[in-house]
């Protein structure tokens, strides 16, 4: 079999010439992503990800934890939020209008409008008494967009007209005004946080929405969604576009902040205590550790009418509490240590239980690949690793740590089924990839998490959760210099590369991931094919992001070591071991 086979690489690869980082963001622009793109931002509760989509889920599929019950414009009631906007996708009449009683509804319309797509607006909330006009302050494109969807124009306000309007004559002696923010993704006012304020002058909010249908200029900036916004609008933290495309495809952000995923979100959002780039950077280097908002219960809060009353409560509040009620996979937690590590990169032995997920597969009497537990019955290898007509010659081995001294806790698992990939190709290693489903030798639900320190690595979704320059590990028993055995666990830490498809030429293809150190005298590379490069993000989470799979010159500088980028092949590793199994978020 085919061992470990990595090296380091100069400085300078991980830099991104400019014409290589625009022909990445010409790339990134030409899939189209917005913000229903679950590769680039997390799907909301009522919805799941699915082939890189954020879908739909049916109302039952919801948190069945009671929030706050709503209602919508029709008078319908539903238990919760999430609920609601589930049954919306399906039938726009479900549109939320207020919280119970259902016996208004809130209103918005367009006040000394010529035409039906701008004027100023006027709102009535079921909890007024009376209408009132939005403040200007505070007012953007951003809630106009809201408002324009609202009345049916689906690509949002124009970017390039005025948002605020002059009061007619007759009200401007009124200074009452509601104050309006919005996150943008809201279908209508209703959901945002609507405050009674004050506002002097004759200003209040309005809108132009866009109704243009043409090719953008050269200075323009193309929605997903076909409108047009002047390009120094694209990549500054704001949903200009209203489908968030102008803010997925950005090398750079202008006074927002820049996720490694190249997304721009505002900088409000940085440290806010909710994860909003699917890096999760924007939550690291905070004074609270705490990088998941946990909103009060329903019940905490049930004394406290202004919390809930529709002047003063928003829906983006229910959702972050929803968001919370959702269970998250629990995988990639290592136990806590149970001795000093160094921190030097490569070459390092690993203690007992350091990398938990770390498995190796027995191929008769020879020990030649390592494998990655990811729950259940299933452990991840590389497809060169095994035969997929012949499950009975291989055992997966846990918690190994030295291959000539096994202790009592050493277990191992006969192998029932073996998937390679369809498309695996032996001869360039293309879609490098396989599951062994193992036999449940105790026939319990944990499978192969009997009695042990067994934990499961967490499969990524996305191929931007983790960056060029990021630092994640490779462990395994491959040989060392000289090809000399190794017996102990050993692991090395290297860095993601942006690209090496100039050291290899034609053999580096699309869903490969190559990784190496910056000093080429030392080797951090010891692990077997099959085994794991795995990134950690923030909150100590460990991901798959690899498995080993080839490369040439161990240990020399330039020859980086080449992965199957795991977070490619998420729908195929669903498809076999069922998605609540390695689904991490929105199960």
């Amino acid at each position: 079999m085919k061992t470990l086979v990595c090296g380091c690489i100069l400085f300078c690869l991980f830099l991104l010439p400019t014409a290589e980082r625009d022909d990445a963001t010409k790339a990134c622009l030409e899939q189209k992503y917005n913000s229903n793109s679950c590769h680039k931002v997390f799907c909301a509760p009522w919805q799941r990800c699915v082939d890189g989509r954020c879908i739909c889920k049916l109302p039952y599929q919801c948190p069945r934890n009671s929030t706050l019950r709503v209602c919508t414009e029709g008078k319908r009631t539903f238990q919760n939020y999430c609920q609601l906007k589930s049954a919306e996708c399906s039938n726009p009449i479900y549109r939320f209008s207020s919280e119970p009683p259902c016996t208004e509804t809130f209103e918005m319309s367009l006040v000394a409008s010529k035409k039906d797509s701008a004027g100023i607006l006027k709102v009535k909330v079921p909890t007024l008494q009376k209408s009132l006009f939005l403040c200007s302050k505070g007012w953007s494109l951003r809630e106009a967009n809201v408002a324009c969807r609202q009345l049916a124009f689906t690509k949002g306000a124009d970017a390039s007209a005025e948002q605020t309007f002059s009061l007619p004559a007759a009200e401007q002696q009124s200074s009452d005004c509601l104050s309006v923010t919005c996150r943008g993704l809201e279908t209508t006012l209703a959901e945002c946080h609507l405050q009674e304020s004050t506002e002097s002058g004759d200003q209040r909010a309005g809108v132009v929405c866009y109704t243009a249908s043409r090719q953008c200029n050269k200075d323009e900036f193309s929605c997903v969604n076909g409108k047009c916004i002047p390009s120094f609008r694209s990549c500054d933290g704001e949903n200009d576009c209203g489908d968030l495309s102008d803010e997925l495809c950005c090398t750079s952000c202008n006074n927002s902040f820049h996720c490694k995923s190249d997304t721009c979100i505002p900088l409000k959002y940085k440290c806010n205590k909710e994860v909003d780039c699917i890096s999760v950077d924007d939550e690291a280097n905070c004074n609270d550790t705490k990088t998941e908002i946990e909103p009060k219960t329903r019940s905490e809060n049930e004394n406290s009418e202004e919390q809930y009353n529709a002047r003063s409560k928003d829906m983006d509040e229910e959702r972050k509490l929803l968001r919370h009620l959702i269970p998250t996979l629990n995988c990639g937690i290592a136990p806590q240590k149970h001795a000093r590590q160094k921190r030097i990169i490569g070459g390092e032995k690993a203690y007992k239980n350091q990398f938990p997920w770390q498995v190796a597969i027995k191929d008769g009497s020879s020990l030649n690949c390592g494998g990655i537990y990811i729950g259940g019955c299933w452990v991840l290898t590389a497809a060169h690793c095994v035969r997929p007509n012949k499950p009975e010659r291989y055992r997966i081995i846990i918690e190994l740590l030295d291959r000539l001294s096994y202790d009592n806790d050493i277990d191992s698992f006969p192998v029932k089924t073996v998937k390679v990939h369809e498309l695996y190709n032996p001869n360039t290693y293309e879609n490098d990839i396989a599951l062994l489903e193992v036999i449940n030798i105790y026939k319990k639900p944990e499978c192969m998490q009997v009695d042990n320190n067994l934990v499961a690595a967490c499969v990524p979704w996305s191929p931007f959760q983790f960056t060029t320059g990021d630092t994640c590990t490779v462990s395994g028993w491959g040989r060392q210099e000289g090809f000399a055995k190794v017996f102990h666990l050993k692991y090395g830490h290297v860095n993601l590369m942006n690209n090496c498809s100039e050291v290899y030429k034609d053999r580096f293809l699309d869903k490969m991931e190559c990784a190496g150190t910056y000093d080429g005298s030392i080797d951090a590379c010891k692990g077997d094919s099959g085994g794991p490069l795995v990134c950690v993000d923030v909150n100590n989470v460990a991901y798959a992001w690899g498995i080993v799979s080839w490369g040439e010159n161990c240990g020399v500088a330039g020859f980086p070591g080449v992965y199957t980028k795991v977070a490619h092949y998420y729908e195929w590793i669903s498809r076999q071991v069922g998605r609540t199994l390695i689904a991490k978020h929105n199960i």
